[in-house]
């Protein structure tokens, strides 16, 4: 494989990275709690867009387990966004884990 053929592959791979980070950031993830009564949404690069609360959860007297909720539905959807974008540039990589990726 010559030189060029090899610049060439880089730049398309690197072309592609960045097609992906960008479909990332566009990307809405759910995550949830409690069956549902806490919910979040984040973008494929792990931000956090919204919590949806559903007003059965809210009880004065246990805000600790509501707190709890947010907290476990945030974390869920903060995962499920790590593995789409693990996925997707796993497709573009061939599955090499690249730092800062």
């Amino acid at each position: 494989m010559g030189m060029a053929n090899l610049q060439r592959m880089a730049m398309q791979m690197q072309q592609q990275m960045l097609r992906v980070q960008e479909e990332l950031a566009e990307a809405r993830v759910d995550g949830s709690a409690g069956g549902g009564v806490v919910k979040a949404v984040v973008t494929g690069k792990q931000e956090l867009v919204s919590v949806t609360i559903d007003p059965s959860a809210v009880d004065p007297a246990d805000v600790e387990m509501l707190q709890d909720l947010i907290v476990a539905a945030i974390n869920d959807a903060l995962r499920a966004a790590k593995e789409l974008g693990e996925a997707r540039m796993a497709a573009v990589t061939g599955g090499m884990r690249l730092p800062g990726m």
